[in-house]
Order: structure tokens, then sequence, then C-alpha cells
């Protein structure tokens, strides 16, 4: 996976006062605001530029940076001895994944806040960091919506630090979107007839979320990727194979599930939730050899995944729904498959732990 770099150009010249634009909905408007609760109008609702706002003679381009004539400029003579060497490049920043969060933002808060990825505020502070979300944003916890506008903007507070925020299709963004598309439109489940409304509400859809779920946010899921290789890692959330069943690249997995997506079938969509909901494909015997079929096929020397707790993969047999008085105990990752997996789903819905850990390993 070639990775990119998100710079932000400065122009000389007088100071502009900015007007406020309409953002991407990939970049909400209230990025700038402060704290992860913070709450702000719907991007679509911001302002547009007014012509007094700009000074007098100013052009506005695509960029909406001020345009700089030659007569504005003062032509000043620098000696290059003073001019400092360019600096070698350091390379891409350490790596962090993110396991299942399902709706719990406080948790999730101060799990980002232990590894200094974002400040007492909130706000991104990891510099040119790397972090991904392995899925499964919403359903169960208490504000998963809240989490989505979280992970949005940090985002875009990552990308203007020289790092990223990023995030992979888990089988529940599949099930809300299917949810708010389709709601009790009867689709083939294979054992008889189904709805995503009565899956959704049946794996803890929460009304709360449904209620605030807007345009920008069913925009920002429907673009998840499903699969990622990175550093030698390939990032996905669901420890089964059935990926494979959509491409035998990375490029082509994920343009199949986004053109599924975009054909708006609500049975193709249900099949598309239904093998990204199967598990344990790496837990068992022939696990080893499951996962090596996803690396043979996509690349990379190990799988990390979320969607099965950890508890459930060691056996340490619970409640998702928290319905166990003795919750499991989760220190860290899970590695098993003969070292070739990474598990990251703590199982913080059934009083595990939310984990955020960076990668590599180590050994």
């Amino acid at each position: 996976m070639v990775e990119g770099s998100m710079t932000q150009g400065a122009g000389q010249g007088p100071a502009v006062e900015r007007t406020a634009t309409v953002r991407d909905f990939r970049v909400p408007a209230y990025v700038h605001e402060t704290g992860p609760y913070a709450h702000s109008m719907h991007p679509g609702d911001a302002a547009p530029p007014s012509e007094a706002s700009h000074p007098e003679g100013y052009t506005p381009t695509q960029r909406d940076l001020p345009v700089i004539n030659r007569g504005d400029t003062v032509q000043v003579t620098v000696d290059p001895a003073s001019v400092p060497a360019p600096q070698p490049a350091t390379g891409p920043g350490p790596l962090y994944v993110v396991g299942d969060v399902h709706g719990y933002l406080d948790e999730l808060v101060a799990a980002l806040q232990e590894q200094d990825l974002i400040d007492s505020a909130g706000q991104w502070c990891a510099g040119p960091a790397r972090l991904w979300f392995l899925g499964d944003f919403t359903d169960r916890g208490p504000d998963g919506i809240g989490v989505i506008d979280l992970v949005m903007r940090l985002s875009a507070e990552a990308a203007a630090a020289g790092g990223y925020c990023k995030a992979l299709m888990g089988n529940h963004e599949l099930l809300l979107l299917g949810a708010k598309r389709f709601g009790d439109t009867p689709v083939n489940s294979g054992a008889g007839t189904a709805t995503f409304q009565a899956a959704w509400l049946l794996n803890g859809g929460q009304k709360t979320d449904m209620d605030r779920l807007q345009d920008h946010h069913l925009q920002w899921m429907a673009r998840l990727d499903a699969v990622e290789a990175v550093d030698n890692h390939l990032l996905l959330h669901s420890d089964t194979t059935a990926y494979l069943d959509y491409g035998r690249s990375i490029e082509e997995v994920n343009d199949t599930v986004r053109e599924t997506l975009t054909r708006n079938d609500a049975d193709e969509v249900w099949d598309l939730f239904r093998k990204f909901t199967k598990r344990f494909s790496f837990r068992d015997e022939g696990g080893a050899e499951a996962v090596r079929s996803l690396l043979d096929t996509y690349g990379g020397t190990r799988v990390v995944h979320g969607h099965s707790p950890i508890p459930y993969l060691l056996g340490e047999v619970g409640s998702e729904d928290g319905e166990d008085d003795n919750g499991p105990v989760v220190e860290g990752p899970h590695v098993y498959a003969e070292g070739l997996a990474i598990a990251m789903d703590g199982g913080v819905t059934m009083d595990g732990k939310l984990l955020v850990q960076r990668l590599p390993l180590a050994q």
C-alpha cells in the first residue's frame, strides 16, 4: 500500500480574514472545536463566503488562497550559506490500531489519551502517527454517533499534523447502513425471511444512534475500505476468509464492497453483512492455513483483526451484552494461529478492555 501525505501550503502577503466554507462530509465543520464531545451544525449549514470579507483587489482561487502579484512582493538577496540544509526524510510515524469500540466513547477517549494520541481536550497530539480503527463503531454501547464524530474529527486533525487517522468497514457499519436504508424490507437470509431493522435491534442497535444519524455519517461509512495492508500487517475487521469472495487484491475487494453498497440492493447488502459477520476462521484446527490464504493473496506477514472478542477466542465464554457478572480479564492483544494473527477486540461490551495498540508488537 502506498501511503500518501497531506500538506498545506501558505502564501505570502497581507493577512486575509477567512470566512466559513462548506466542507466535505469527511471534514465536518466541528473539526476545529475543542473536546471529543463538541457539537456543531451540519456541514451543509455552513455560511457561504461573502464578497465583502475579501480585501480590495483580492481574487478568489480554487483553494481560496490570496493571489500574489509580482509587484506585491519584495525581492531579497539571500546568502546561500545561511540557508539550512534540507533535512532527510524521517519516514512514516508510528502505527497504532484500535479494536472494536461499539459506542463506548469515554473508554475510547481514555485509551487514546493513554497512548498519547489525543490530549486532555480530546484533540490530536501525536504529530505524524498513523492510526487505524478496525471497524464496529456503533451498537451495544451508549454513543456510537459520538464515536464516529470523534474519528471523523481526528482524521482531519491528524492529516493537518502530518499523520493520519483512518478506519475500516465493520459488520456493524453494514448493519447500521442496512437498517437506515432498507428498514423492514424483507431480505433472503438463507434461513428464511429477515430484515435489517430486526437484525440491527437484535444486535444492540441504539435508538439514540439512529435518531442522530445524518447523511455525512452514512456517506463516511459507505466509503470505508474493508481491507488494508500497512507495514506488513494485513488489517481487516472480521476473522474470516470471506474477503476472498470479493476479490484477489486489496483494491478489488474494496471496490467490490463499495460497488455493492452503491447498487443499493437489499439482498446483496445483506449477503455482504452476513459474510462479514462470520468469525473464528483462524481459531481452531486449520486456522493458520486460513490466515495464510489471506496473506498469500493480499500480502503481509500477519493479520490484525477485530470482531471476535478475545475472551471468545480463549474459550472464556461470556456475553457480549455485558450480562456476565464476572467480566473477562483482557490485558492486551491476543496472538494466535501460529503467531500469524493478532486479535484486537478486547471485549469492551462484556466488561473487557478497549484496546489501542502500537504495532509491531514487541517480541
